[in-house]
């Protein structure tokens, strides 16, 4: 018999070419296939590293652990935030406690410079100028519109976009979760992983400084 590159626990499958059909069709269902239990557990393996290189592809993993880890530090709340580099800070005390990655205001839609305090929070929050047309059913009529300069179709109604875990700062600017191009791409708002925006929101209270540096 020749030997093929098959491997069973160290030893080598004979080739099928130099079996009688019905010998080689036992030999490999005895020798060269794993135990159905053993299947199971490859497969659910299988499925979930799967799904978390899907999600660690886009940070979601490391955010879900970070922002569920036991804070180190006590004191009141502070949030800092760098349109530079594109990152959210939250200290306690001096203590910086957790960071995130944000979307910022782009061009024409700056997000405002200067040092703030939050002034509402809001966890299921929508906009009050950007969003969708839908009809009564539901269906968008007209998708991402401004309701200040876009025409509203017949027989439609205006829904926000959501924004949850909304900490509003300055009128009509706030953090709050949302998505993440890698650049600034926002009205103004300053978006971040739904993760981190729940971290921060639960963090924050009114009256929790906000720094917004360049």
């Amino acid at each position: 018999m020749r030997e093929t590159d098959c491997n069973f626990d160290g030893m080598l499958c004979p080739s099928m070419t130099d079996m009688r059909p019905t010998a080689a069709k036992n030999f490999w269902r005895k020798t060269c296939t794993w135990p159905e239990p053993m299947m199971n557990r490859f497969s659910q393996f299988c499925a979930l590293g799967a799904t978390l290189m899907a999600l660690s592809s886009c940070s979601t993993v490391n955010d879900l652990i970070t922002s569920n880890l036991p804070e180190s530090h006590s004191g009141r709340p502070s949030i800092i935030v760098s349109l530079r580099e594109q990152e959210a800070y939250l200290y306690r005390r001096d203590y910086r406690t957790a960071s995130s990655r944000i979307s910022s205001g782009r061009e024409g839609y700056r997000t405002p410079i200067g040092r703030f305090q939050v002034i509402r929070k809001d966890e299921d929050h929508r906009s009050s100028l950007y969003g969708d047309y839908v009809d009564d059913s539901g269906r968008i009529v007209k998708a991402n519109v401004d309701s200040r300069r876009d025409s509203r179709p017949p027989h439609s109604h205006f829904v926000g976009a959501p924004m949850p875990y909304f900490l509003e700062f300055s009128p009509g600017y706030g953090l709050h979760q949302g998505y993440l191009p890698g650049v600034a791409a926002s009205h103004g708002c300053i978006r971040m992983p739904y993760w981190k925006a729940r971290q921060f929101y639960n963090a924050a209270h009114i009256g929790t400084p906000v720094v917004v540096k360049p």
